[in-house]
């Protein structure tokens, strides 16, 4: 169901409202919600390639090759790495700064927007959300309108790992892009044209 301008608006400010919170940089919070999604995409395997094979005829065998597998692959990494990316890491101090020490210190972006194309629907929108939400970011989610049934379970899952504030799914199609685009993100996960990403 298509989603309006005024819907957007709103979500993307309770989406600024809710990482203000602070709730999604503990990593713990991260490491047990990216479980979560591991567990839900699992349990739902069989709905997400039928709802594959709707939009694209994918067979169950392609659709855990090209889409399903790659994404739990995906988070098992991520769930393995996780507390060693979150570490802050020392650097050199420059003699100026004598006898300080340096560190970097991963910070996460704040709201993002992932955009996924439609030949892909699954893993080009799970992939690019899985980084976000290990970084400690909110996201929203405009999965492509052309893969409607894989938009369909997507959304199901998402909204039943993650609170609303957290991540968000707009559904419809180039009304809705435009409405998005309008907005700000503090960064962008986009796959798709040079044509599109310039408009």
């Amino acid at each position: 169901m298509p989603t309006s301008e005024a819907a957007i608006v709103n979500m993307v400010e309770n989406q600024r409202a809710y990482f203000a919170t602070g709730a999604t940089r503990p990593l713990d919070s991260r490491l047990n919600l990216l479980r979560q999604l591991q567990t839900c995409i699992r349990d739902k395997e069989e709905d997400i390639h039928e709802a594959l094979y709707k939009d694209l005829h994918k067979s169950p065998g392609e659709a855990y090759l090209t889409e399903t597998g790659i994404v739990l692959h995906e988070l098992r990494h991520m769930i393995r790495h996780l507390p060693s990316y979150a570490k802050p890491t020392r650097v050199r101090t420059g003699l100026g700064q004598f006898p300080g020490k340096s560190f970097l210190s991963p910070e996460p972006y704040g709201v993002t927007l992932i955009m996924s194309p439609w030949n892909y629907p699954f893993q080009l929108t799970l992939v690019p959300l899985i980084g976000a939400i290990a970084a400690g970011n909110c996201a929203v989610i405009k999965p492509s309108a052309d893969a409607r049934h894989t938009a369909a379970i997507i959304t199901d899952i998402l909204q039943s790992v993650f609170p609303a504030g957290h991540v968000a799914v707009v559904q419809g199609g180039r009304a809705e892009n435009t409405a998005l685009l309008a907005q700000r993100f503090d960064y962008i996960f986009f796959t798709g044209s040079v044509q599109v990403a310039r408009w």
